[in-house]
């Protein structure tokens, strides 16, 4: 069998992954695609908050890969991958089935990093899929009806004490988020809200260290001691150890406890570990394990590999592993699958960052608009998620997504109202009225575009709107 007999084999359906799948699908490409992730949902992590406040629907944040690529070419095999040779083109997986590719895309991700911390792996929850989302709520909710119902302060004030460890903006945007809607549950409940403490902890002397988020630092500071409990920096400190009960750290280079019931963990992560094993030269790697590739986005060594998201480093122009790099890659990898396929030659993968988001608690938001314009507030809160929501998976699940989101928008479903909205008498339908005329400006050229892309094309060609956006995306 030769080689272009063989199929092109996607290992990983998170942003690259799926997207490459997606555009090749769209682009009639010739070969058979098959897609291996081993959870049966797409996960949106950008809005996993979202998802844990009620305020998204799952099936808009996690669509089941099913649904996604009904009636696609492509093939989706649940499983686990065990084994990817890249010298004899073949990758095994834990059912015992193996498959021999012409073309290979590595966007297996990354996993949570515990930088060796004792007890951390035990006692924290991370914060990165569907799964540990539900964990995460259930355990929050857990120690709130145990808080109201306990008699003793010392152990009640332990249960509703939830420190973060990690102030990148995993760890800010989780906080934000906390430091809202635990409140409003606990007050449900006839409990007082006040004692809550959500801690943000953090090893650098400055939250987003680092990050290309570092330029909204000030906003971020100003946004977390807004929140309806404020949150609590503990900046400067390093986590020695995390127990059932609590974390030990050290401040200045003295030891202290911090007792808690939750312990949230978002201080980092690591290429996959699959990643260790696969025959690439020292030198095409870097510190944190990615692989380094062209700016085609190929194995320098293997050609016929393509390699997106955490797991790749392109040495001559560096990109955050943020989704929206992710979504560019994919498309890049296809447009350069499809160019081998047809006998061109790929072309250096195109990035082009629109700017930052930020989710700063319930309907509260940043939005760094090509890193010139920063908007905050409602607004901000509004345009982060309508172009989350623009990013969604093919154009009809992008469309129902966001027509439902401005209905729950327009009638507040879904939306849990702070304490502080509710302090200052703002009606849910008033809140919602407001919302909805900012939304439909913000949103209806992205649904427009995903409903009726050639109409949307050739109406808006002299704007200069397509163009735009096509850019950004």
């Amino acid at each position: 069998m030769n080689r272009t007999e063989h199929p092109t084999i996607i290992l990983g359906g998170g942003f690259v992954g799926l997207f490459t799948a997606l555009h090749l699908e769209q682009q009639n490409y010739s070969h058979p695609i098959i897609l291996i992730e081993q959870r049966d949902r797409f996960v949106f992590k950008p809005l996993l908050y979202e998802l844990l406040t009620g305020e998204l629907h799952l099936e808009h944040i996690c669509p089941s890969y099913t649904q996604l690529l009904s009636g696609s070419r492509v093939s989706f095999v649940q499983d686990t991958i065990t084994e990817i040779n890249l010298e004899q083109r073949w990758v095994k997986l834990s059912s015992g089935k193996g498959y021999n590719y012409g073309n290979l895309v590595l966007a297996l991700g990354s996993t949570t990093t515990y930088f060796k911390t004792p007890g951390a792996s035990e006692n924290t929850f991370p914060f990165t899929s569907k799964d540990e989302v539900m964990q995460l709520g259930t355990h929050l909710q857990n120690c709130l009806y145990l808080a109201k119902q306990t008699k003793d302060p010392q152990k009640r004030q332990q249960l509703l004490t939830v420190p973060i460890v990690g102030a990148g903006p995993a760890g800010v945007e989780l906080a934000s988020t906390l430091a809202d809607i635990l409140p409003v549950w606990y007050d449900a409940i006839g409990g007082d809200y006040e004692e809550i403490r959500i801690v943000l902890v953090n090893r650098s002397t400055e939250i987003l260290k680092g990050d290309i988020n570092s330029q909204l630092r000030d906003t971020v500071k100003d946004s977390l001691s807004r929140r309806t409990v404020a949150v609590e920096l503990l900046v400067d400190t390093a986590v020695t150890e995390i127990q059932p009960n609590g974390i030990k750290y050290q401040m200045n280079g003295i030891p202290n406890f911090l007792a808690a019931g939750t312990i949230a963990w978002t201080a980092g992560t690591q290429p996959h570990p699959l990643l260790k094993q696969l025959a690439v030269a020292p030198e095409y790697r870097n510190q944190r394990g990615q692989l380094q590739v062209t700016p085609t986005l190929q194995l320098p060594d293997f050609p016929e590999v393509f390699v997106g998201g955490d797991c790749a480093y392109v040495s001559s122009h560096p990109q955050p592993t943020t989704a929206q790099v992710a979504y560019q890659q994919g498309k890049a990898i296809a447009n350069n699958l499809r160019a081998i396929a047809t006998g061109r030659s790929p072309v250096p993968a195109h990035v082009s960052l629109r700017g930052t988001l930020m989710k700063l608690g319930i309907g509260e938001g940043v939005a760094n608009i090509f890193n010139r314009l920063e908007v905050k507030g409602e607004l901000g809160h509004l345009i982060r998620n309508g172009t989350y929501l623009e990013l969604l998976p093919k154009p009809i699940h992008n469309f129902k997504a966001t027509a439902e989101w401005l209905t729950d928008e327009l009638f507040q479903r879904h939306q849990p109202q702070t304490i502080h909205h509710q302090q200052y008498g703002r009606t849910p339908l008033l809140a919602g009225m407001t919302a909805v005329l900012a939304s439909i400006v913000i949103a209806t050229p992205l649904i427009w575009r995903a409903a009726y892309p050639e109409h949307f094309q050739k109406t808006m060609q002299r704007t200069g709107v397509p163009t735009l956006l096509d850019q950004q995306r």
